[in-house]
């Protein structure tokens, strides 16, 4: 793992430097710092505490599986059949900006959102995609293991999130966002349909404790693909599955420091909530509780967040507008969270891989894909800006890659589709005063590869950094108390 060679003086720090911080593992000496710096730290912190910077939010939409920018944003209808696919572009309320057909009601509000067409990283696999996309960084950390989560993993964005907005939020926007964390991810983790739970999702070297918070609503299954009960499907069957699975009530995973012997790992807010009052008032007489089990208790008495999970007191024209799937529902809750003081909310729209389109893509796309999530993010945006809260409000929308130029089958299958491709992707950005009809960057005439201003994805975490107020003085500290920057590039340019 690479560490800073120097601290810069305005570095701020999240907590005292601990006498077991600086002995450990030679953290002083391996930082090139001396007790002298020690100072500096507390005093920065201090004013990274004062410094007043107006926090917005962001929504990080995340498609896993791997959306192709040849079905969605960036088609190529002038190259061979084998290339361009069999979806046609349509044109958008911008000049010159064509879309899919699959995707007319964002079509007709390109005036709020922009597209950035050249992302790249180099990675084609599954769990190195999502570790590069989740987390912001591009290098594979030490020890990667794309079979499960490892200790040594970088930090997701959430995780960072959820870690640093603490230290720079006004008492105001704390007292906003009230019990409510700064971050959350929902409606489920992110599963193989092996089981494995795919990496990159948490905090990794931050360690266990400041893992993001996990609101789960949506129940994996690994025969679920789409956007359930209205849009499931099956990649390889080529037909619907089960549609009687429920979106449920909100089931929170805690942090592991969290005394889960008395506050269940999934706790169901709305069924046990009199039950969970009754025995933490009495829990909280005998034991002394650090703050992850106040901050879980607190959750759980608290009417606002309550209200904040209770599709049943939105209005039905809305549930309507958004769609009443997994995709709507998600979606809606993320800009409920977001209207209640939420920071940051991550929703994965599709567990196993969704947007995995090996096989059946065209179909799969054109039925079970494209449709809800068309629905779904036109609605965001029409929400978002009808309570004012679209231009403080950054959306970010992308996958752990794009796909194949080319149209391919694979062994045994019946339709033809696209293979994994991390050389260049579309991320779709909107609100947070992005400018809208714009478009960054540019791939090949064959959708291959970056042929104007390439971006990374440390670029776009930069972007979600900036939008969330979190300033580039702000580092993280791994569980030996080293610090870490927090921005590894500069936003990206022009879109704001």
């Amino acid at each position: 793992m690479s560490h800073p060679r120097r601290v810069k003086q305005n570095l701020p720090h999240p907590r005292p430097v601990t006498r077991r911080a600086m002995i450990q593992a030679g953290a002083v000496g391996l930082l090139g710092m001396g007790m002298n710096h020690v100072a500096a730290l507390r005093a920065a912190e201090a004013a990274g505490a004062t410094a007043g910077r107006r926090a917005k939010s962001v929504i990080y939409i995340f498609l896993s599986g791997g959306l192709a920018q040849h079905e969605s944003f960036d088609m190529k209808p002038d190259a061979p059949a084998e290339l361009r696919g069999e979806f046609s572009p349509i044109k958008t309320n911008t000049p010159g900006l064509h879309i899919c057909e699959h995707l007319p009601m964002l079509a007709q509000r390109s005036e709020k959102w922009a597209l950035c067409r050249s992302l790249t990283h180099p990675y084609n696999e599954h769990s190195e995609g999502h570790m590069v996309m989740l987390t912001g960084r591009t290098p594979k950390p030490r020890d990667f293991d794309a079979r499960k989560p490892m200790p040594t993993d970088w930090p997701s964005i959430a995780a960072l999130a959820n870690d640093a907005l603490p230290r720079v939020l006004s008492a105001d926007q704390r007292a906003r966002r009230g019990n409510l964390p700064p971050a959350l991810v929902l409606p489920d983790k992110i599963v193989h349909r092996t089981g494995r739970v795919i990496p990159g999702q948490f905090a990794g070297l931050m360690g266990k404790r400041r893992d993001p918070w996990f609101v789960e609503m949506s129940p994996y299954h690994p025969e679920h693909y789409g956007a359930f009960p209205t849009h499931l499907f099956h990649h390889a069957k080529g037909k619907l599955v089960d549609p009687r699975v429920k979106f449920q009530a909100p089931h929170f995973d805690l942090p592991e420091s969290v005394n889960k012997q008395r506050v269940r790992r999934r706790v169901a807010l709305r069924d046990v909530i009199d039950k969970q009052r009754r025995a933490l008032d009495s829990a909280i007489k005998d034991e002394t509780f650090d703050r992850y089990r106040q901050a879980a208790f607190s959750l759980l008495l608290d009417g606002k967040v309550h209200d904040a999970f209770d599709l049943e007191k939105v209005d039905p024209k809305w549930l309507d507008r958004y769609g009443r799937n997994s995709f709507g529902w998600s979606l809606l809750l993320a800009r409920r969270l977001v209207e209640s003081g939420v920071n940051l909310v991550q929703v994965n729209l599709g567990n196993n891989e969704t947007w995995d389109t090996h096989q059946g893509a065209f179909p799969n796309l054109k039925n079970h894909l494209l449709p809800p999530m068309d629905m779904a993010v036109s609605a965001l945006l029409d929400d978002l800006d009808s309570r004012g809260l679209l231009d403080d409000t950054l959306i970010v929308m992308g996958s752990e890659f794009g796909r194949t130029p080319k149209v391919f089958k694979i062994p045994n299958a019946k339709l033809p589709g696209r293979d994994h491709w991390g050389a260049v992707q579309t991320v779709f950005f909107a609100g947070g005063g992005v400018k809208g009809g714009n478009v960054i960057g540019a791939s090949d005439k064959v959708g291959g590869h970056p042929a104007r201003d390439p971006q990374r994805p440390e670029n776009m975490a930069a972007t979600i950094y900036r939008a969330l107020g979190l300033p580039k003085s702000v580092a993280w500290y791994d569980q030996l108390e080293r610090p870490h920057y927090l921005y590894h590039a500069d936003p990206i340019k022009g879109l704001i």
